[in-house]
């Protein structure tokens, strides 16, 4: 299985029974929502993760996804209210409401630092950009503002508003995720996913946190605002995976934008040997119908066909009526999409004209494979960069990622083509290790081929990093 599936845990589907089943259809990475719990009612799920990888022989990575600063603007009278397009309501801090005559709605929010700076022509979204506004006038400076509605639509309490391409003060990592990320790191997390990363900074905090903690597991970064998008390869520099969250993104960036957006996202997560993730909506009409629209079977296989490493479902194994079928589905146009992906690749793909030896390594060790006519391509790696690196190339042999770090096997889940295996380190060198797992894999058959890379530390080398390719034969 090339592409990975993350599967979203919640009512319908946190038992052991049922993440067996998710884990057989095709799962390998299950995503803990804190956006609706918290650490103590995750234990369980963990526990159950970490039990059915011993019944199954196989991999799971428990991906805890923090919950962000939740943006909702305050109660409104007559609630829902009808809005019609063209009409004019008031936007402020609670305060400037009494003083309000009440010919016009009056939406309250309040957080002032999100405020500051809105000014006229500035778009403002509501009910998850269903109702859209422009900013008309600037009544008070940084507290009170005139909007026009831009198209009709019913306004309720309570209900989520963002400020497209405008920068937030507010930091990614909340009061509430810090608490969660300690907690969840405690009982065993294998990841982390940041939700409304704006910049570079949002990265380097939540890192220093899991230091702090004493922990090393990668991070998500989460890109939900059009800060995120013009500041991607700051957040890739950092970030350890991608996610394209088309939700919250949808309501920062135009709808007839979204989709190159995500290519472009993809794309440069390819090239920086960063996984990257496509979620929202994916199958969203199987929570309640057991097979997907058209639309939707065709929205995965493009995400795949952008190269994808992992494609995730969200209400639909969350509280969805057919949380098992959903992921069979799923992988299912994922093995279709994948076979014309490569069909069409023809042979993987070539670096860009740089300077990068551990790249051209693993290229050669893909076009290397391919003429032998090798069964797969075996890795050693101490961080996963090894394998990262090859499943770049998108070559169609599978790749073992081998490593002695329990760490990196979870992470490994997030790449793309890669199978991780944990081994002993009962050998010095590298390749002995890699060797004697050929040796006595059952996967593959006496004189079969496969194509061994790894990072072994030389004299005068202070970091290890690729250098060695072998064809070797069982």
């Amino acid at each position: 299985m090339h592409t990975k599936i993350i599967a979203t845990l919640g009512p319908a589907s946190m038992n052991h029974a049922c993440m067996t089943d998710l884990a057989l259809a095709g799962a390998r990475i299950f995503r803990l929502n804190f956006s609706h719990s918290d650490a103590a009612s995750f234990e369980p799920a963990i526990r159950d993760i970490r039990r059915i990888e011993s019944e199954l022989g196989v991999r799971l990575t428990a991906l805890g996804d923090l919950c962000g600063p939740k943006i909702r603007i305050g109660e409104v009278a007559g609630s829902p209210r009808p809005i019609r397009k063209g009409e004019s309501l008031l936007l402020g801090l609670p305060d400037d409401q009494s003083a309000q005559d009440g010919a016009m709605p009056f939406i309250s929010l309040d957080i002032p630092e999100l405020l500051a700076g809105l000014g006229s022509g500035m778009s403002v979204n509501l009910s998850d950009g269903l109702l859209q506004f422009k900013v008309t006038r600037v009544v008070k400076k940084d507290r009170l503002f005139e909007m026009e509605a831009q198209n009709a639509g019913a306004l309720s309490s309570r209900k989520g508003i963002a400020f497209p391409g405008k920068h937030h003060p507010m930091p990614a990592l909340t009061p509430k995720d810090l608490k969660d990320l300690h907690e969840g790191l405690d009982i065993g997390l294998d990841a982390v996913a940041l939700s409304f990363v704006q910049d570079a900074q949002d990265v380097r905090h939540i890192k220093s946190e899991i230091a702090r903690h004493g922990r090393l597991v990668p991070v998500v970064a989460k890109l939900e605002r059009q800060n995120a998008v013009d500041r991607l390869d700051e957040i890739l520099a950092l970030s350890d995976v991608v996610m394209v969250a088309r939700g919250d993104l949808g309501l920062e960036c135009p709808i007839p934008e979204l989709p190159i957006i995500q290519k472009k996202i993809i794309r440069a997560c390819r090239h920086a040997q960063k996984p990257a993730i496509v979620a929202t909506q994916m199958l969203l009409s199987m929570v309640k119908n057991p097979i997907p629209t058209r639309a939707e079977s065709t929205d995965v296989a493009n995400a795949i066909l952008d190269g994808a490493d992992c494609v995730m479902l969200s209400e639909e194994t969350a509280v969805g009526d057919y949380p098992v079928e959903a992921v069979r589905v799923m992988r299912e146009i994922s093995e279709n999409a994948v076979g014309y992906y490569l069909e069409r690749l023809q042979g993987p793909y070539a670096p860009k004209r740089e300077k990068n030896p551990a790249k051209y390594l693993a290229y050669a060790a893909c076009i290397l494979a391919d003429n032998a006519q090798s069964v797969a391509l075996v890795s050693h790696s101490t961080s996963g960069l090894t394998a990262r690196l090859l499943s770049s190339r998108r070559p169609e042999l599978p790749i073992y990622a081998l490593t002695t770090d329990e760490r990196v096997i979870h992470s490994m889940n997030f790449v793309w083509g890669v199978l991780p295996r944990l081994i002993e380190p009962s050998a010095d060198s590298h390749l002995d290790r890699v060797e004697a797992f050929v040796d006595s894999c059952p996967d593959f058959e006496p004189g079969q081929s496969v194509v061994i890379t790894a990072g072994q530390p030389t004299p005068g080398q202070s970091t290890p990093h690729t250098n060695a390719i072998k064809l070797y034969t069982k």
